[in-house]
């Protein structure tokens, strides 16, 4: 982060954490607010595996948005130390933004994070999103919408804002800026204007290389997966006009088992990945990508707190 430039009198300025349950459509949600792709998105619950800060600028505002994993009950080391992260990014933030999706019945996943909201100490100002409203009928959404309500009566909750949204089709995304902003306190600009995000550029890579297996790769591995960055900068010798980014990543897996998985018959499946992530990439970074993938098996990373260090967890 930048350091702090004070504003004129009356700018507002404030952190938002979007929090919800595996697979709310927390990342697609950021992406349309920020305006631009800053989080990886799948409908592999767990996508995020880390907090992403996205930025929004608006005339005499800016809002820092903290995009985190889904809040869940917990089978893996990896999984305990996601939810400290949602739970750190409870008490650094301003607002809390509870995606509750609503293709979905209000289950015990949604009621387990507005317990979680319910116990806080310091209680940040709360809005309720009814996420994926364009994937269900008016009445369902009502529904949804008076669920929602009735939730928070019943825990003690005070929504700020009970919103409908929808981040596909952008759906009261402009509206919901409007409201966020407008709680939000005096503050500084932390971000200095145009920049989007503080991902750090290998990180952004990783997680496009990631998002591109997530997609291609059976319903049983998406868990198992990670990409660690091995060597990535500017191909040497290369005339300024026609720069060439080299990146060489390693995609990993917990089992011998799953290493054919990722790379399919022939390599078909690993040369698909590759090339899906490389056209993300170059349209990220504004530049030719060569883009080197190998698959390498590190035994139960997901349990091992040395290989969770050394993947960035």
């Amino acid at each position: 982060m930048t350091d702090r430039i004070v504003p004129g009198p009356g700018f507002r300025s404030g952190f938002a954490s979007i929090v919800g349950r595996p697979n709310a459509g927390k990342s697609t949600l950021v992406n349309a607010l920020v305006g631009q792709k800053i989080a990886i998105a799948s409908d592999r619950p767990q996508t995020t595996r880390h907090t992403i800060r996205g930025v929004v600028n608006q005339p005499g505002a800016q809002l820092v948005l903290l995009d985190t994993p889904g809040l869940h009950r917990p089978r893996t080391l990896l999984g305990e130390r996601l939810n400290a992260l949602v739970r750190d990014a409870f008490n650094e933030v301003d607002l809390v933004v509870c995606c509750l999706p609503a293709d979905q019945r209000l289950g015990p996943g949604d009621r387990y994070l507005a317990e979680q909201l319910a116990a806080l100490k310091r209680r940040p100002a709360l809005v309720a999103l009814a996420t994926k409203a364009d994937l269900v009928s008016s009445e369902r959404l009502r529904r949804h919408l008076l669920g929602i309500e009735r939730m928070g009566q019943e825990l003690e909750l005070t929504w700020e804002h009970i919103v409908p949204v929808s981040a596909l089709t952008g759906f009261q995304i402009e509206l919901l800026v409007e409201l966020l902003v407008a709680s939000l306190p005096a503050g500084p600009v932390y971000y200095p204007d145009g920049q989007s995000t503080d991902e750090p550029t290998e990180t952004l890579v990783a997680e496009l290389i990631r998002e591109a297996a997530l997609g291609l790769v059976d319903d049983e591995l998406p868990h198992s997966i990670a990409v660690e960055i091995d060597e990535m900068g500017p191909r040497e010798g290369r005339p300024p006009q026609s720069p060439l980014l080299d990146v060489f990543a390693s995609i990993v897996v917990e089992r011998d088992s799953q290493k054919p998985i990722v790379i399919g018959h022939g390599g078909q499946r690993l040369k698909l990945i590759g090339s899906t992530a490389r056209q993300q990439i170059a349209r990220l970074l504004g530049t030719p990508v060569y883009l080197d993938l190998r698959v390498k098996v590190l035994k139960q990373w997901q349990s091992d707190a040395k290989l969770l260090r050394r993947l960035g967890f």
